[in-house]
Parts: C-alpha cells; structure tokens; sequence
C-alpha cells in the first residue's frame, strides 16, 4: 500500500468513526486512531475522555470492531481500547468481549 493510499484509508476510517459512532462525540468521548498496520490489515483504536470507565464502552468497542471490518475490505482485525495512549483512563482492552 502506497503512502497516498495509506492516508486515504486513514481518512476513510476517521469519517467512519464520525459517521457511524457520533455518540462518543456527544456524550463527550473520543475516538483516535493509534495505528494502522498496512500489511496484516490491523487498526488500533483507541477511546478516550468519557469512554474511560463507561459501562458500555466494552459495547461500543465490539460495535466498532465488527462494523470497520465489514466495512472495509483492508481491514482484517480492530483492536479497540479505552482509554490509555495519552487520554488519561483506564488502559483496558475490550477485544475479546464475548458481545
């Protein structure tokens, strides 16, 4: 994958998470991405701000998961966490969260 396909996929998830969770915004939660490994197809997503300690933030993080790697066909795996990687919170991962 090219560097200009790289940042189009960048965007691409980034208009994803505003399109189809804007209730993180809302509720005052944020949604970054931390990484994108362009080879094996995996996404790190991290929440951060309210999403920290929420109590369906494990939810949300399967939601995001399962819709981003039906969404796009580069994406293999979305490992999610909350908080963590500078946003303060719990550093908890949510990714093997039966639902």
């Amino acid at each position: 994958m090219s560097t200009e396909e790289s940042v189009e996929l960048r965007d691409r998830i980034e208009n994803f998470l505003a399109r189809n969770f804007p209730q993180i915004a809302m509720h005052g939660g944020s949604a970054a991405i931390e990484a994108i490994d362009e080879g094996s197809g995996e996404v790190r997503i991290a929440l951060g701000g309210a999403c920290s300690g929420c109590g369906i933030s494990p939810m949300t993080v399967q939601a995001l998961e399962n819709r981003m790697v039906a969404e796009f066909d580069e994406v293999t795996v979305v490992h999610a966490s909350t908080g963590g990687g500078g946003f303060g919170g719990m550093d908890d991962d949510f990714s093997d969260v039966p639902f």
